[in-house]
Order: C-alpha cells, then structure tokens, then sequence
C-alpha cells in the first residue's frame, strides 16, 4: 500500500510496480477510455457535457490535462482559432500518439501536469481536467501550477472527480471496470485501482482551495450534494489573485 491516503502526505509513494503490472496499467488505461463511452455512455456524457456546459462566453485558450485519447474533444463546438490555441496533455505516450491521430489540428504534447509546463504565466483562460485529480500523487504541486497557468481576470478551472469512496462509486465499479479487468488479465482489481484513484474528494477540494474560489458544483446522477448516492462530481473554479504557498508542493 502506499503512503498518504487520509495523512496529507505529498507527493504519496507507491511500491514499485512488475514489468507485467506496467503493462497491464497502459493497456487497461487505454482500454478503459475506449469502452467508457461504449457501455456506460450516460456518465460519460456528463464527464464532458458539464465542462463544455461551463465554459466561459468567449474563451480562448483551452488547457485539458490528462486528455487521455482526446474523447473529451468529440464534445466541444470549437472555432478554428480555439482548435489551434487547445493543448492536450497526458503523461502516456500512447494516449497523446492517438490524440495526433484523431485530432491533427489539436496541439498534443506528452507531460507531467505535477511540474512545470512549458507555457508563460496565465496562457490559458480556460483549464479542464476530467477525471484526472484523483490520480496524482503530488496533487499540491498540480493544483499550483494550474493556477500559474490560469488567466487571473477570466479564466476558469473546470474539473469532474469521482464520488471515490461513496457507497454507489463502489457498486458501480463492482460491475463495471473491476469486472472487465479481472477477464481481460485474469488479475486481481486491487493494486491497480489502489494506484489510481488516491484522492478523495474531500482531498481534491481542500487543495482546489488555496489556490481557486468555487463558483459552482453539480453531483451525479442524483441532484443532492452528497457523496454516498452519487457516482460524479463537476466543479467549476475562479483563481485567486495571488498563489498560496501549501506545505507538500512544489
């Protein structure tokens, strides 16, 4: 097990992982974002219909971290001078290779969203990260430098998390991703989702909050502000002035 979950310890350490498990990690990760829509295509409707439902009026420059094979840009209604100022970023190679292949006209570059990107202060007015917080270790380090990157006049952040831990996150994901994996490899679910969903909601917030100001959060598919009922959260942020200096982050 790794350390961290429940101590606010940054970044978490994992174990190492076997040749095997890498691979069996890419491929699932891969696989996974290909049969999400096929099968269970109402939560991945909500996943990018509600960041598309709250972009800012006229944005311009969208950051998306974490785009893994660009599903998310099916979705979006984009003009041609916002297709070229979008940037996907995913840490895998083979999810940014199927980005270029899908969307040519999209710039897609392999990175880390936990250290620093290669743009200038408040580039973009408009940051999505889709099911992608929940999966870092250094989420501190994360949540800063989305904020360096955030327009501090009228940008947003606009994120979607799992209900990690809830009592209906946890059935759906026993008939779903869990029994899908445990086919396709004939290996136990356990070390692999104990490596990707780390932060909780509870988490996720907090950190959000030295750095941005909540406009607006939406629960699905249930519409109450509760965690166990819930599979989806969609949340919207505003960037304070000035950067907070957290303990664990960069």
């Amino acid at each position: 097990m790794f350390q961290g979950i429940g101590e606010s310890k940054w970044p978490k350490v994992f174990p190492p992982l076997s040749p095997e498990q890498i691979t069996i990690s890419d491929d699932f990760t891969k696989y996974w974002h290909e049969v999400l829509p096929r099968k269970y295509g109402f939560v991945d409707e909500f996943n990018h219909r509600y960041v598309v439902e709250s972009a800012p009026p006229s944005f311009n420059r969208t950051l998306e971290v974490g785009a893994g094979s660009g599903e998310h840009l099916s979705y979006e209604s984009l003009s041609a001078e916002q297709g070229r100022n979008y940037v996907a970023v995913d840490i895998r190679e083979n999810m940014v290779a199927e980005i270029r292949r899908r969307f040519p006209l999209i710039r897609a570059i392999a990175a880390d969203c936990q250290v620093r990107l290669d743009f200038p202060d408040a580039h973009f007015d408009r940051i999505l990260a889709i099911h992608v917080l929940e999966h870092l270790p250094n989420l501190p380090a994360a949540v800063a430098e989305l904020h360096r990157l955030c327009d501090k006049n009228r940008g947003v952040l606009s994120i979607v998390i799992p209900c990690e831990g809830s009592l209906a996150y946890g059935l759906a994901r026993r008939i779903s991703a869990r029994r899908i994996f445990e086919k396709r490899y004939r290996s136990s679910y356990q070390w692999y989702i104990e490596r990707e969903h780390i932060n909780r909601p509870v988490e996720i917030f907090k950190e959000i909050a030295r750095h941005f100001e909540l406009r607006q959060s939406t629960f699905f598919p249930l519409p109450f502000h509760y965690e166990f009922c819930n599979l989806c959260i969609g949340a919207t942020f505003v960037p304070k002035p000035e950067p907070l200096h957290c303990n664990g982050g960069r």
